[in-house]
């Protein structure tokens, strides 16, 4: 009896033993694939062919945990998929944009005659392309133009989530330059506040880059992954940000390292425009940084000492245009834009500008403008007294960035308020 006691004994410890050696060698496995980065593609693919991935082929360890670990595990692998089918697909729809396109080689000090040149995965660098403004200065219109070139990552307003505030000074600009380096090096690991904005009913976050916001309506499930979108980004030879959140000055850390080859263009648009668009915007009134003359002007007459300086500075990766100048003249002002920041001037640029400059369509964010009469509607949206209320205000930034004082209301409906302006290295 105690022989057969012993036996089944040793059977029931031999079973014990396996179990947890089988448990330990499946969650260790689980562990490991929680823990890596994500795989290469072809790794992945090799992996799939192993029905493992998604299935445990017995009942016996059916419970509540291990339902949770089969199920975490079988979602996860179905995501990496997912994310390395969809890269893979972009990835030739770029080559195939670019397989015409002219690129620098030299010229605008771009040193780049092929896509990897220009490609992070490659080990390329692409080309950084930068407007900074303010709250409806004319930046959605230039910020399409820019995004209408091939192959063109945008970054839409990458400062967000920081809400309706002019970032001017550290800590809170050192926070913002973080996020800006990581989204032009294609980083989303850190910005998890970031995406969960865009995920959380923001989407305009992604919804202006052309690129991205097709490939997340067809795959929603990965669409604010930053593993996703950061292997999506290092795909793209361009970049475009438009930035109205920070003011110029810090920008300067861009300019004096440039190792990413940032180029910074200032766009400027007269107080009185500015703050006439800003009136329909249901957003801005509560808020100082929005609705207050004094510190939109505090902010202009600053952006001209600091631009003055920057201009004799950095001439190749700096420069300035007013948003009147670029909607009277958008086709010569656009095209040498694109010069300065080593673009080339692409059919689907001037296609943009044929459809979006001579018609208004759209509600207020449309970019299907008249552009030539666009900037100037605050001339009859504006009683003379608001207007002479600015101009009081914004006396000194009026003047140093060109723009015209009206004289009185039958003034106000006829003159041409833009003239011309220099920049000049002194505080005025």
């Amino acid at each position: 009896m105690s022989r057969k006691l012993s036996f089944y004994f040793l059977i029931f410890l031999a079973t014990i033993c396996i179990f947890f050696l089988a448990l330990n060698q499946r969650y260790s496995n689980y562990l490991e694939h929680r823990l890596q980065p994500i795989l290469s593609d072809a790794e992945l693919r090799s992996r799939m062919k192993y029905q493992e991935l998604f299935t445990v082929p017995t009942t016996k360890y059916d419970d509540p945990f291990w339902s949770y670990i089969r199920g975490t595990y079988a979602m996860e692998s179905v995501a990496l998929v997912e994310i390395a089918d969809v890269v893979e697909q972009q990835r030739r729809i770029i080559q195939k944009e670019m397989e015409d396109y002219v690129y620098p080689n030299g010229k605008y000090d771009v040193y780049a005659n092929k896509l990897d040149d220009l490609v992070i995965e490659k080990q390329g660098n692409p080309l950084r392309s930068v407007i900074l403004t303010t709250w409806r200065s004319g930046s959605t219109f230039l910020g399409d133009i820019l995004n209408s070139h091939p192959a063109n990552f945008y970054h839409y307003e990458p400062l967000l989530h920081f809400g309706i505030i002019q970032i001017r000074d550290p800590p809170l600009s050192d926070e913002a330059l973080e996020n800006l380096d990581s989204m032009f090096k294609c980083d989303y690991s850190s910005l998890e506040r970031y995406l969960s904005f865009g995920r959380n009913s923001h989407p305009w976050v992604f919804n202006h880059n052309t690129y991205l916001w097709k490939q997340c309506q067809l795959h929603k499930r990965i669409c604010w992954d930053n593993r996703f979108v950061t292997k999506f980004c290092k795909l793209f030879p361009f970049q475009s940000m438009k930035i109205v959140r920070l003011r110029l000055q810090p920008m300067e850390k861009f300019l004096e390292q440039n190792e990413l080859g940032v180029k910074i263009v200032l766009l400027i648009r007269d107080p009185r425009g500015v703050l006439q668009s800003r009136k329909h915007r249901d957003w801005c009134p509560s808020e100082p940084d929005c609705f207050d003359p004094t510190a939109l002007c505090s902010d202009m007459v600053s952006d001209y000492n600091t631009a003055a300086r920057f201009s004799k500075l950095y001439p190749n990766t700096f420069r300035v245009i007013r948003y009147e100048d670029l909607s009277v003249d958008p086709y010569s002002h656009t095209e040498k834009l694109f010069e300065f920041y080593g673009l080339h001037f692409h059919e689907n640029v001037q296609r943009f500008l044929d459809t979006h400059t001579k018609t208004d369509i759209g509600g207020l964010s449309s970019t299907f403008r008249n552009s030539k009469a666009a900037p100037f509607h605050w001339r009859n949206d504006l009683d003379f007294e608001e207007v002479e209320e600015i101009q009081q205000e914004c006396n000194l930034a009026m003047k140093l960035w060109g723009y015209v004082f009206a004289l009185n209301e039958t003034h106000q409906r006829y003159f041409d308020p833009v003239t011309n302006y220099s920049l000049r290295d002194s505080e005025a």
